[in-house]
């Protein structure tokens, strides 16, 4: 059973920048695809951008070129990188973890953690 913790979030004004760090344990994270979520208040649960088991990355459109997401297999860690920061970035981000797809599915992933907020003001 893989337990996933992410932080880093806050509160950053609107062309800032974020980094968040999600850490794995009871697992190893590089055995499985991982991906980043968010979840505005009164949305749907969205996807934000995976990377493989072999590194590949997808991004959903809206933060192509801004985000991007890695990881360290020795820290068994997963990273969003994220810049130019706007307020529709708003929402509690989660980390993921899955060997399913659809890559952009939040039910192909069978591990979360509970959330770090992000909030860009304007």
């Amino acid at each position: 059973q893989v337990q996933l913790v992410e932080s880093g979030g806050g509160l950053v004004q609107a062309g800032g920048s974020l980094s968040l760090s999600c850490a794995a344990s009871g697992g190893t994270l590089s055995t499985y695809r991982a991906a980043w979520f968010r979840q505005a208040p009164g949305k749907e649960r969205e996807f934000v951008a995976a990377i493989s088991r072999g590194g590949m990355t997808t991004y959903a459109e809206s933060v192509k070129g801004r985000f991007t997401v890695s990881r360290d297999n020795t820290r068994n860690t997963l990273y969003l990188q994220m810049i130019s920061l706007i307020p529709d970035d708003t929402a509690n981000y989660y980390c993921a973890a899955g060997t399913r797809t659809p890559w952009e599915a939040a039910g192909t992933y069978d591990y979360w953690g509970q959330g770090t907020q992000v909030t860009v003001s304007s």
